[in-house]
């Protein structure tokens, strides 16, 4: 992906989206995955894939002894430097892959919209599970399964109406090549089972689960969204104190 995101002609389309501009405000599922971020004062948190950095921003501004956002791509760690800095945030270019993850150093990790463009999600677990102190958390949103398993992510039309989400190939997880801004985007579909179970068996307990429904609000001018998820968020803990 840091190819895609240091494109400069995608990454110019990509900060035309809402939450690229507006942030947290703008992103339909904050409203769920806000409650499930406990109370963030004088804890260390590492944020994967920060992007532009609303997450950590977020956790700084909630009192945040420090906070580490990665993301491999350099455009992605420029913008959030400009936009989201914070005396208790460092920025630093890093995949998730390459990342140290450094033994019970973190009370919280953060991870919004990247766990889908990653293939192995059980080493991932693994390193997030090890770098967790005893008692710290893991929340996370990625992808529903529902919503990558398809061809193409695109919904079956006719007449200019929007019929059917297909659900193809659900049982079968890996590539899946998709359309983004115009550019071809390869993601990874994994399975519920395999999100979930990936956790129990590398030893976190979960504690909520959540597939994202669009905020009350929006869900008149939006009425496709509610007929499939789009996304699920997980709050997973390692056990301690």
């Amino acid at each position: 992906m840091e190819t895609l995101y240091d494109n400069k002609a995608f990454f110019e389309a990509y900060a035309e989206m809402p939450r690229s501009k507006d942030g947290l405000a703008a992103a339909g599922e904050w409203y769920l995955l806000e409650p499930m971020l406990s109370d963030l004062t004088g804890k260390t948190v590492l944020d994967l894939g920060c992007g532009y950095g609303w997450h950590s921003k977020y956790a700084a501004d909630r009192g945040a002894a420090s906070v580490l956002g990665i993301d491999r791509s350099e455009r992605m760690i420029a913008e959030a430097e400009k936009r989201n800095p914070a005396a208790a945030v460092t920025y630093r270019v890093c995949s998730l892959q390459d990342f140290d993850y450094p033994p019970q150093c973190y009370d919280m990790v953060i991870s919004n919209l990247v766990l889908h463009y990653v293939q192995d999600l059980d080493s991932v677990y693994r390193s997030v599970y090890d770098t967790l102190k005893p008692g710290g958390e893991f929340v996370f949103n990625i992808e529903h399964p529902v919503f990558t398993s398809g061809v193409n992510q695109e919904w079956r039309t006719a007449d200019g109406n929007n019929l059917h989400w297909p659900v193809d190939d659900y049982f079968y997880p890996g590539e899946r090549n998709t359309n983004f801004l115009g550019y071809t985007v390869t993601k990874y579909h994994h399975t519920l089972t395999q999100i979930v179970m990936g956790l129990i068996d590398a030893g976190f307990r979960i504690e909520a689960v959540r597939e994202v429904v669009p905020p009350e609000e929006w869900q008149t001018i939006m009425p496709d969204e509610m007929r499939r998820p789009m996304m699920l968020i997980v709050k997973a803990k390692k056990a301690g104190r």
